[in-house]
């Protein structure tokens, strides 16, 4: 057997705690507000935007052996550059002043989560990264779009308002066709056992992220920053 299935097989069960959290069952239950939508955009930027600097982490800690895959971190980052200002103004397109989203502390779970991606990569092995990846993408495959649509029909917002969960719905999908065949090609016993660890991990961070959205998100209204 390849890898990727392996790695799917492995991470079941911490994959099943992050979907089981409230807070995804109460968005395609329909119980759910704009703050809970705001709320967790917010916490997608402060995460989102420490993706171009993890890779480059991850690009320069790679050893010479490994020079297909830092082609392949090159090609992420192209991809990635940018996406936290399209949650920005998914933000403002909600009504919320994305400035102010900007400056604002992340919840302890978000920054926990990424905390543990750069120890990770420094303190263990840069391949721990890809757990990550797995999770983030994986996830969105499975939940972006549908949830896009039903927080678009609850709360009536513009298609402007959904620019990140849209974009990374059929972003995603062509991501996690090229991370599949990169994980594939990691064949050392040793360094499977990485990525697997560490996207059990992910699953597990990333779940708590989930269940940090019933806090306030504290943002203004445009109207009131104005």
């Amino acid at each position: 057997m390849t890898f990727y299935p392996t790695l799917l097989e492995t991470t079941t069960e911490a994959r099943q705690y992050l979907l089981s959290a409230p807070m995804i069952k109460r968005c395609f239950d329909g119980d759910f507000t704009l703050d809970h939508y705001v709320a967790f955009l917010q916490q997608a930027y402060h995460h989102v935007k420490h993706t171009v600097p993890l890779l480059m982490a991850v690009g320069a800690r790679l050893t010479e052996d490994k020079e297909w895959l830092r082609e392949a971190v090159a090609e992420y980052i192209e991809e990635e550059l940018g996406h936290q200002e399209w949650i920005l103004n998914d933000i403002a397109a909600c009504g919320y002043d994305k400035e102010q989203a900007r400056k604002s502390t992340p919840a302890f779970a978000t920054e926990m989560m990424v905390a543990y991606a750069y120890d990770a990569i420094n303190r263990t092995n840069p391949l721990a990264f890809f757990g990550m990846v797995l999770v983030l993408e994986g996830t969105s495959i499975n939940l972006a779009e549908q949830a896009a649509s039903q927080i678009a029909t609850k709360l009536n917002l513009p298609r402007k308002a959904f620019t990140y969960l849209n974009s990374h719905g059929a972003l995603d999908q062509e991501h996690i066709k090229f991370y599949e065949n990169l994980m594939n090609q990691i064949t050392d016993p040793q360094e499977q056992a990485v990525v697997i660890h560490a996207a059990n991990r992910f699953y597990r961070l990333y779940g708590d992220i989930f269940r940090s959205l019933e806090q306030p998100h504290g943002l203004r209204t445009v109207e009131q920053a104005a």
